[in-house]
């Protein structure tokens, strides 16, 4: 299988690009965080058998360039990037898949450019409001055991959110609703791995269900009916996002498909992965049928 990697110029910097497959009508794919890396998407590539599959580590994380400049993490930045590496790869027709965050820098990027080059949109446990996602994480938080809520808080009121005592605390949220895959994959354990804590909690906050960062108050429910390009929205049942939220998106967007994975948290391409490629590809398949 073909396999090309670049490094390619976009507005503060450079970021690292890899393409899998060649053929058909591209997928172009955002991974999440913000902060992460692609590596926990890695999956996608059972796509490649039909098209060209394209991954990149937005700036400041995994191999794209890390600049000190902390004014650089806002959406607006992301967006700019996501235009910059669909101009240097010459998409003039593609999918957009989007993970998590991925999901919602490919909403606001659609509603930002309108891009005529682009045939459809998936996502996957993406929200379309910051504050709601909030909301619906911290009905998942009231959920985790008593002592496991108690160190989150005090670790959080005190500042001290880098000590193993903390991060054990989070993981058992992770692993009921990011990945509940035991032991968890190798390419999402290296994405934590890569991951850059400084683009995380500038954008974000500390963790999933406290979001202090620039981006706390983004919301775009008001303008889903905008995106008009054929979309599917997914899901897993233990999501970090709850299945309310991505009805109330589906019902907003006219004509998208909701898909919810009923065994899956936040990756079900690693949690039911026969099952996520095949209702991508048929997806897909209906959309390049259609057009």
């Amino acid at each position: 299988m073909k396999l090309r990697e670049s490094m390619i110029d976009v507005p503060g910097g450079r970021v690292w690009c890899r393409s899998v497959g060649e053929g058909g009508i591209p997928l172009l794919c955002l991974h999440g965080g913000p902060g992460m890396t692609h590596n926990y998407i890695d999956p996608l590539e059972d796509l490649a058998d039909r098209r060209r599959v394209i991954f990149y580590d937005q700036l400041g994380c995994g191999r794209s360039d890390r600049p000190d400049d902390t004014s650089l993490w806002t959406v607006p930045h992301f967006v700019r990037e996501v235009e910059a590496v669909r101009g240097a790869l010459e998409l003039d027709r593609f999918h957009l898949f989007g993970s998590s965050w991925g999901g919602q820098l490919a909403m606001q990027y659609i509603l930002d450019y309108q891009p005529s080059s682009l045939l459809s949109l998936l996502m996957a446990g993406s929200p379309a409001s910051m504050p709601r996602w909030v909301e619906g994480c911290m009905q998942l938080f009231a959920e985790l055991p008593p002592d496991v809520q108690k160190v989150i808080r005090h670790h959080e009121d005190t500042g001290f959110t880098s000590c193993p005592e903390y991060l054990g605390a989070v993981s058992v949220f992770y692993k009921r609703h990011l990945c509940r895959l035991d032991p968890w994959p190798v390419s999402i354990e290296r994405t934590f791995a890569e991951m850059s804590p400084v683009v995380y909690e500038t954008m974000n906050g500390p963790s999933e269900f406290t979001v202090t960062g620039r981006f706390r108050d983004w919301d775009v429910f008001d303008r889903l009916g905008e995106i008009r390009v054929p979309t599917l929205v997914m899901g897993g049942r233990h999501d970090e996002i709850r299945v309310d939220h991505l009805t109330d998106i589906h019902d907003k967007i006219t004509g998208s498909e909701l898909v919810v994975f009923e065994n899956s948290s936040h990756t079900p391409f690693h949690e039911e992965r026969e099952l996520f490629m095949r209702t991508v590809n048929e997806f897909l398949d209906r959309v390049e049928g259609a057009s």
